[in-house]
């Protein structure tokens, strides 16, 4: 019988997942439910989005409370990415998903049966505490989750994204043609609730504790047991290392240790990652959002028409997210996430210079262009580099702070982008925004980090880094 390995701290459990080459057993389905939150994520915001126009017209909402219900959930979650991040360091990975989970189910049923807006806005801010409690720790969870040679799968995350918008936009229109009438957005906002049901309860039975969290905490008993549970992986709980002693005793990680993703080698990783969260949240947020708008400019005036088009970009968004794994693999997340925002830039570009000038055929590419360099790029590498970049002992809180950043650009993106299309027209607007993708290309060509090249694993170097310390010179005793 072959001697089973044995696991001494995080480094172990890193060295045992990356060392399957691929995802297997239990966490094969598990994968996919953790997959699952970010897919409700999206699917509550497009849900306000698909419904907006009808809202606006039964609630007669002005065009503030309108800005303030698109920007609620993205400016809760500016608090509630790293809150989330600071729940998963302390008490693990599993319960704030489940938190997470109730927090959208209240939230969907509140504003699906609001009668004016301050309700709507209340459901609105409770769906913002999930948004942002499950993006930061389901990311931080799959990275852990998934071998090192296929880290590049959780750039899949953004073609979910666009299949929950997508499905919800269905959805929409489906209601519409049962004559749902003006209360087809309460049917879309709703339908969340029920994602979220299914979702909280599959993940309540099948979610396993991140190993690599549970040896963190020198809890190697429990990380072997859920080696095995998921993959299968026979080990043993063997002595913890200096690593892990250094760990279990230091104070976990909280909001005051945030300076640590600052200073030395994590500071570059946290600049370019911000960077490109930031960047894609706000050229997302303020135009791949508005496709309903931007699709009445193109495709004519009505509820249907607008439907249809924004749901066949969102299709070329699935496309382009499926191929964001295949292009952070081949070329790394920061080269891929330059060339995307070289896309959007020029296609922002010639939008602005062409729009209503063009042929319709030209209108409808140039937007398909700018989604498929996002969603290929840096929309599915904001999230990806951040969960990829950092040890298992502050990834959360990691992941918590970089999405904080990029929840502050969808707020500015949803919030600005009306102002500026009422100031300058769509063309205009489409011409002030290239700046934003031109800002993130320019980062990603001088900070070099990719986590998907360091040849490496970030628990792994810092166990290296710790072994390799001069231990401290022992102290001269008092004459």
């Amino acid at each position: 019988m072959a001697q089973r390995p044995s696991v001494n701290g995080v480094a172990d459990v890193v060295g045992l997942i990356d060392g399957l080459g691929k995802i297997t057993g239990r966490a094969q389905v598990v994968w996919f439910l953790v997959f699952g939150g970010l897919f409700l994520d999206a699917y509550s915001n497009a849900a306000l989005s698909a419904g907006l126009g009808p809202m606006t017209t039964q609630m007669h909402l002005s065009s503030t409370q309108v800005s303030v219900l698109t920007a609620t959930a993205p400016a809760l979650a500016i608090l509630f990415n790293p809150a989330g991040g600071w729940l998963a360091t302390r008490f693990g990975r599993v319960p704030p998903l489940l938190l997470a989970k109730v927090f959208a189910i209240a939230g969907a049923l509140l504003a699906a049966f609001a009668g004016d807006f301050t309700v709507v806005w209340l459901g609105r801010v409770l769906v913002g505490v999930a948004y942002g409690i499950d993006f930061a720790v389901a990311m931080a969870l799959l990275a852990e989750y998934t071998p090192a040679k296929q880290g590049g799968r959780l750039n899949l995350w953004q073609a979910v994204w666009y299949v929950a918008t997508t499905s919800n936009l269905a959805l929409a229109l489906l209601f519409f043609h049962l004559d749902a009438g003006a209360d087809i957005w309460r049917w879309s906002v709703g339908s969340a609730a029920v994602v979220a049901v299914v979702l909280l309860i599959g993940q309540w039975a099948m979610l396993k504790e991140s190993p690599a969290w549970l040896a963190g905490k020198g809890r190697l008993d429990d990380a072997v047991a859920n080696l095995d549970k998921l993959y299968g992986i026979k080990a043993v709980a063997g002595r913890p290392d200096e690593a892990t002693r250094a760990a279990t005793e230091a104070p976990a990680p909280g909001f005051r240790q945030a300076g640590v993703l600052f200073k030395g080698a994590y500071l570059p990783r946290t600049v370019l990652s911000s960077a490109i969260s930031l960047g894609q949240s706000m050229q997302y947020f303020a135009v791949g959002w508005y496709l309903p708008v931007i699709s009445l400019s193109i495709f004519g005036e009505s509820f249907e028409k607008a439907t249809v088009g924004s749901m066949v970009f969102n299709a070329f968004g699935i496309i382009g997210g499926l191929l964001s794994a295949y292009a952070g693999r081949r070329l790394g997340l920061r080269l891929s996430s330059a060339a995307g925002f070289a896309g959007v830039f020029v296609a922002l570009v010639v939008m602005g210079l062409t729009f209503g000038k063009v042929p319709l055929a030209v209108a409808f590419l140039l937007p398909v262009v700018f989604i498929l360099c996002h969603a290929a790029g840096p929309g599915a590498n904001g999230k990806s580099i951040a969960a990829l970049s950092y040890s298992s002992d502050v990834r959360a809180l990691g992941t918590g702070v970089t999405g904080m950043v990029g929840s502050f650009g969808s707020v500015v993106g949803l919030y600005v982008f009306p102002q500026i299309k009422d100031a300058l027209g769509l063309a205009g607007t489409f011409l002030v925004l290239s700046v934003v993708p031109l800002l993130g290309l320019i980062t990603c060509l001088l900070i070099k980090w990719d986590p998907t090249k360091a040849g490496i694993s970030p628990d792994e170097a810092a166990a290296h880094d710790l072994a390799a310390a001069p231990e401290p010179a022992p102290a001269t005793p008092a004459r």
